[in-house]
């Protein structure tokens, strides 16, 4: 499954050594059952790093999903596949004719194709979609049906439903640890460059209920990120009589206390958040969300953004800017530009590039007009193309020598660490400012937290050493909450004493007031350190013996002699593969002696009836 952004400006060179691309491709090999036809898959999102098309993404890992749980295997090899499987966005970039590239190959080499996402959805009479099955943006829970009768050899047109696809559909995530959630489809705007309203159609946004239930699923599952996906995620609810604030609250209300999982929020415009943002920052505080917002202003003039029909002004994006830079501490935001949009004058661009320079934002994602058929801005006057060209090097070399981690150096953060870098030798975290932190670690490392050191600064991202651990044993969460409140230590009746039930001279695991007032982190650090050695402890026969008879004791104290029966119980039922070193070698010295004794008594007899 590849992302069009891989195709169209290949690794990114002049990266950092290690530095990962948000978006990479990613191949996906299921062989569920080899019996099915094996599909290929290919994502053409448009536009590349921080500005990618919410959406797209997660209707990938939902379809790969449904595919998967009837059956049938992806393939990275398009020769080997049996169908292809196109997925698209349109919002300013030419994926049109990567798709038109895309279906002309497919056709040649006479393979199925079916055609998913805003492309066939906002163009669905374009001549290269004639023979060629289509899913809509709304239709991917139906995607089985249609891949299916296209490979019996029929056309298939899905486009239109009065309902949002569910939240539960099965998915194929990209990165099992990143959940990409959509909270809506479509938007409000009607920018006059974008396809993407006519493609995904008006606001439709999932319950608060909804989505809170789908969050609380996948922390379960063990995902450690979770991305809010929408077209404009400051538009969320308008439809439904609530809004943005009321949804992040119930969401955050749902994440993990110990910091395990974070919370993006996704893409926003300014128009619909400037009402909420002190709410909005109060969130972005919150130790389980990222201080990362990202906010497109596309230009610094408002003369060019009234013709883009953006409905705000500069001066109200630099409210939205320096509200949650005030507010929230380490505040980061990624924006977008587009030049050379028609109209676009000398004077107009001084203006975005001076707006640029002031907020030196650590990610601008910088592209050229391009001209999307049937958009209000394909009919304006265009700027010359070596002009766009111009601007948008001027504007990248001014963007690029910016160097917005400079002072990090020597600083210890905390990040969570979700993937492995292209260099295949760094793991990937985030600070929580989103900052890219690349470390040399272990890949059992991932899905963790980790207290690191930053000791260098690169472009696009920091390196840094782990100091620290903080949750690597998250996954065995429960058994090891378990473990403590079955066998835990009894109460100490003397605070200065070690802990009988550990077999060795430690800390009590009372509570504050009885060990001598110990604060509650130095308290679950002994707790979590005691479960360790309880585990190492139970590999010693004596250990074992002095921890039951000990247990038994304060059973029949509390709950009567019949406690002990069935702790008798509970050790029959015991599987032989958790017995320890100690117990086997006990079990088979009983063994060996059992059989010594009878061939003794073989012995004896055969030579007493000898004898006589």
């Amino acid at each position: 499954m590849e992302d069009i952004e891989d195709l169209l400006i290949g690794n990114g060179s002049g990266s950092p050594p290690g530095f990962r691309l948000p978006l990479n491709a990613v191949g996906v090999n299921l062989k569920k059952n080899k019996n099915k036809p094996k599909l290929h898959a290919k994502q053409l999102s448009e536009t590349p790093i921080s500005s990618k098309i919410p959406g797209t993404q997660s209707d990938s890992e939902y379809m790969a999903g449904q595919l998967s749980s009837f059956g049938y295997s992806l393939s990275d090899s398009p020769e080997e596949a049996d169908l292809w499987l196109i997925n698209t966005c349109t919002v300013k970039s030419p994926s049109q004719s990567a798709m038109d590239t895309l279906i002309s190959k497919g056709k040649s080499a006479k393979k199925p194709l079916v055609v998913a996402g805003c492309v066939p959805q906002g163009s669905r009479n374009v001549k290269e979609l004639e023979g060629v099955s289509i899913v809509g943006v709304q239709q991917i829970d139906r995607v089985v049906e249609v891949v299916e009768e296209t490979l019996k050899g029929h056309e298939v047109r899905l486009l239109n439903r009065k309902t949002l696809p569910a939240l539960d559909l099965p998915k194929v995530r990209k990165n099992k640890f990143v959940e990409i959630l959509p909270i809506n489809v479509g938007c409000l705007g009607a920018c006059t460059y974008c396809k993407t309203k006519h493609a995904r159609g008006h606001l439709g946004s999932y319950t608060v209920d909804s989505l809170a239930g789908r969050v609380k699923t996948v922390i379960d599952d063990g995902v450690k990120e979770i991305w809010l996906s929408s077209e404009d995620t400051g538009a969320y609810g308008r439809d439904i009589g609530v809004n943005l604030p009321i949804l992040l609250n119930a969401i955050v209300a749902e994440l993990p206390s110990d910091g395990s999982t974070m919370l993006r929020i996704g893409m926003t415009n300014p128009p619909f958040i400037l009402e909420h943002l002190k709410e909005i920052a109060e969130v972005l505080r919150h130790p389980c969300v990222y201080s990362f917002l990202h906010v497109p202003v596309q230009s610094g003039s408002d003369a060019i953004l009234t013709a883009m029909n953006r409905e705000y002004t500069v001066n109200e994006f630099r409210t939205v800017v320096d509200t949650l830079t005030e507010l929230v501490p380490g505040m980061q935001i990624a924006t977008d530009i587009i030049c050379g949009f028609p109209g676009e004058t000398d004077k107009d661009f001084s203006q975005t590039v001076n707006l640029i320079k002031a907020y030196k934002f650590a990610q601008v994602h910088i592209s050229q007009f391009y001209p999307r058929p049937g958009t209000p801005a394909a009919r304006m006057k265009k700027v010359p193309s070596n002009i766009v060209k111009q601007r948008s090097r001027e504007l990248t070399s001014v963007f690029e020598a910016f160097t917005p981690y400079n002072g990090m150096e020597g600083r210890v953060e905390r990040i969570w660490i979700t993937d492995i870098a292209t260099d295949g030798i760094h793991l990937v975290g985030h600070t929580k400012a989103y900052v890219q932190v690349l470390i040399v670690a272990q890949e059992s490392m991932l899905g963790t937290s980790a207290i690191v050191k930053i000791t260098s600064v690169g472009r696009w991202s920091v390196f840094g050493e782990v100091i620290e651990t903080l949750n690597q044993i998250n996954q065995k969460s429960k058994s090891v909450e378990k473990i403590l409140s079955e066998e835990k230590c009894s109460p100490c009746s003397d605070p200065c004493d070690s802990c009988a039930c550990s077999g060795e001279s430690e800390p009590c695991a009372c509570g504050p007031e009885s060990c001598g007032g110990q604060s509650t982190l130095e308290q679950s650090d002994i707790l979590q350190n005691e479960v360790l050695r309880e585990d190492q402890n139970r590999r010693n026969l004596i250990g074992w013996l002095l921890r039951k008879r000990k247990n038994q004791a304060q059973k029949m104290v509390e709950n009567g002699i019949a406690s002990g029966s069935q702790k008798k119980q509970e050790w029959a039922k015991r599987a032989p593969e958790e017995w320890g070193v100690v117990d086997r070698a006990l079990l088979g010295g009983l063994i060996v002696s059992v059989f010594t004794t009878v061939a003794l008594l073989i012995h004896l007899g055969f030579k007493t009836m000898s004898s006589k």
